[in-house]
């Protein structure tokens, strides 16, 4: 049965006695309103280690002042019950308080230069430092010996490799396959915003992406890719925030692309931003 920890005291006692039988704990940091693409990192880090802790924390130093914290939704109970049948051993439940003891406004603060700066970090000011800050709380809290992100957030990702490698935190860190519906829709817990009418012009943003990826392998010049993409995107109905080829450290391209690349794109269908990536070789 699943340990549900609320506690700082009774979590740390727990993965202290975990490491003392010689147990590998793996960590699995969530917001909640879990999905298929959550359990898939849970079975993921279960393969990387002995022991799975996941948290849910919605974690208010991320969201910009417009954005959705406040309607972003909350299933505690739901979300303990699909862990469990996942395998996981133990959900971490911090609060604000226990997270932020000073207060989000007055909490130390963590910024990852360079990789925070372009895409995500111009249209959302401030969500990777927020992102980095909570983080860096999870692994000091958990002390995990690995820790698994899936690759759907890919900049949240780069963020981490960056962070966990500065700071040298002794873990293991594990990325898990974007999981997708069978339309193609990157699995999201913000899709359940989606009006029928939105999710139905919503896989446009995946095959998007798979027609940036062709387009690169006929030769098409990465400006070109870009401007046909957002053009597509803006003919289905989104507000188009970007769609951008980089290489897969997420530097810049210039003329025609090759080697290891990703597409990205953040769209907004009504009032629901999405994004999705995808990764691929070219040339």
């Amino acid at each position: 049965m699943i340990q549900i920890l609320d506690e700082l005291a009774g979590l740390r006692a727990q993965v202290a006695r975990w490491k003392r039988e010689g147990l590998r704990v793996g960590f699995v940091p969530t917001m909640g309103n879990l999905h298929a693409g959550h359990f898939s990192l849970v079975s993921l880090a279960r393969r990387h280690a002995d022991r799975v802790v996941a948290s849910v924390f919605v974690n208010p130093t991320q969201f910009g002042p417009n954005e959705d914290f406040g309607r972003y939704p909350r299933t505690p109970e739901r979300d303990a019950q699909g862990l469990e049948q996942a395998g996981c051993d133990a959900l971490w439940l911090p609060t604000v308080e226990t997270m932020y003891p000073y207060g989000a406004a007055n909490a130390v603060s963590m910024h990852v230069p360079g990789v925070t700066d372009v895409l995500e970090g111009e249209h959302r000011p401030g969500h990777f430092d927020g992102v980095a800050t909570v983080v860096s709380r999870l692994f000091n809290q958990v002390q995990p010996d690995a820790a698994v992100f899936g690759r759907k957030d890919y900049q949240q990702l780069a963020v981490i490799r960056y962070l966990v490698r500065d700071l040298a935190f002794p873990l293991e860190l594990v990325a898990g396959e974007t999981m997708r519906e069978a339309d193609g829709l990157a699995m999201s817990s913000r899709n359940q915003y989606l009006a029928p009418a939105e999710r139905a012009v919503a896989p446009e943003i995946h095959r998007t992406l798979l027609a940036m990826r062709a387009q690169v392998e006929q030769g098409a010049a990465v400006d070109a890719v870009e401007a046909d993409a957002a053009a597509r995107l803006r003919a289905a109905g989104f507000e188009v925030d970007y769609a951008a080829l980089r290489r897969q450290d997420l530097s810049p391209l210039e003329g025609r692309a090759g080697g290891a690349l990703v597409a990205l794109v953040a769209a907004r269908i009504g009032s629901t931003r999405l994004i999705d990536n995808l990764e691929f070789q070219s040339g």
